[in-house]
Order: structure tokens, then sequence, then C-alpha cells
């Protein structure tokens, strides 16, 4: 279930801060299409996607129907937000400079990239996307023919699970099968060994040629100090980077 909105008190347990963190956040919504709804103060809201995300110029933009009335509503706002869920977790920012832009086929919003952003998850639970240099893999026997052994590439982990790239030329898995026996080979100094629970398949982008798949953690076997190191290590690594 999602979680709900903590108090004012406790805000800055769920603050991102860090540009490579709310960029990694926002790509994640571009490339998986999230729906991502945008309130006003007066209850207007208007439901759109993630159409682009311009760095170097500080913008980003959705897609629009420059016919809807509550698009029109929400213009006239000084206070915007923008929501939406990813992993049944919600991910919140303030819309700033929204302005609609009328193109030859296709209309779009754009707002300035967000400073910060409020992922309603605790720290502890926070999803970091490894570095690809090499890229951290999970090593295990396909669940539907044993006799395969799959590497799959791990797109992002926190301490409750995993998430895992299946290419199109690797053999389905579906939700609700469990892993028994797992190898996550994060980094050179980080080998875990754990069993997964698929939780959810996720269709990419076709250019992407795969799926994501959620896995949580049904067993970590007394390896969560490590995980947390490893997480920790992740996030301000990237933290300096974005610095």
């Amino acid at each position: 279930m999602p979680t709900s909105p903590p108090s004012s008190n406790d805000m800055d347990d769920y603050r991102i801060g860090a540009a490579s963190e709310i960029e990694d956040l926002l790509r994640r919504m571009e490339s998986e299409r999230t729906l991502i709804t945008i309130s006003g103060p007066d209850g207007a809201s208007y439901t759109t996607l993630l159409w682009g995300i311009d760095s170097p110029r500080g913008l980003i933009s959705f897609s629009a129907d420059g016919t809807d009335a509550a698009l029109a509503s929400l213009l006239e706002c000084d206070e915007l937000q923008a929501a939406a869920y990813l992993d049944r977790i919600k991910v919140q920012f303030d819309l700033e400079g929204l302005v609609h832009v009328r193109g030859g086929r296709i209309d779009v919003l754009n707002a300035r990239l967000p400073r910060e952003v409020f992922r309603f998850q605790r720290r502890s639970a926070f999803r970091v996307q490894p570095f690809n240099s090499p890229g951290p893999v999970a090593q295990f026997r396909h669940p539907a023919m044993p006799d395969m052994k799959v590497a799959l590439r791990i797109l992002d982990v926190s301490l409750s699970g995993v998430a895992l790239f299946l290419p199109d030329n690797v053999p389905a898995i579906d939700a609700g099968v469990r892993i028994n026996q797992c190898t996550l080979k994060l980094d050179a100094e980080t080998e875990l060994d754990v069993a997964l629970l698929i939780h959810h398949v996720t269709a990419l982008q076709p250019e992407a040629r795969g799926c994501r798949l959620g896995c949580e953690f049904a067993s970590l076997d007394g390896q969560d100090r490590s995980l947390q190191h490893y997480i920790n290590q992740t996030q301000k690594r990237r933290i300096v980077l974005a610095g």
C-alpha cells in the first residue's frame, strides 16, 4: 500500500536535495511512463506523463492537452505540486514556472527542474541506482529452466528489495515467483547471497528491449549491515559527483 505523507517535523527524513538523485527519479518516471498528477491549492488537478528532461537548461516537460479545462485552471495557480508513485512509494515535488507551450503537432507543459523532491519512504529503505563500471548483477538459475544460469543487471537496490532488468532474449519470469538462491554482485567488496520474491513485472519503453522485475528480499541472512553500507556509500558518491 502507498505510504502516507509524514508530519512537517519529519520532512527532512524524506527530502532529496542531490541533483543526481532527483534526476534519477525523474528519469525513472519518464522511462516507466509513470502517471503524474499536477494539483493546485484549490483542488484542481491534471494527470499527465513526463515528456522530457533538459538538465542543461534546468527544465522538465510534460505532455499536455490544450483543450482540457482543468489544465487551464491549473495554469492560473501560483502554487503547484506534482505527485507520482514509484514502486508504490509516493514521490512529490513543487512545480515552479509552469507554462503551456503550443507546438505544431503536440502541446507540452514546461517547468523548472525541482530543487528538492520528497519521497515518502524512510531513508533506511531508500533505493539507489548502482554505478555501471562494471555493472552489478544478480546471478541465479532461471526458475522455469533450472539448467539455465542468468546474470541480470541490477537497476536499483534498497534494504527491502532490488529491481532487475530482464532482457527480451531471456525467458519471462512471472510475478509471484520465489528465487531461493541468488547472488548479488554489487561491487568488488559487496557480494550477497539472498532469496528473492518477484513482486511485479513492469514493461519498459520498446527501445529498452526488456522489462523491470521488482523484487523483495525474502531472505538476507544477516547481511543487512553490508547492504546498508553499500547503499550509504553509493548515496555519498552520487552526492559528491553532483556537487
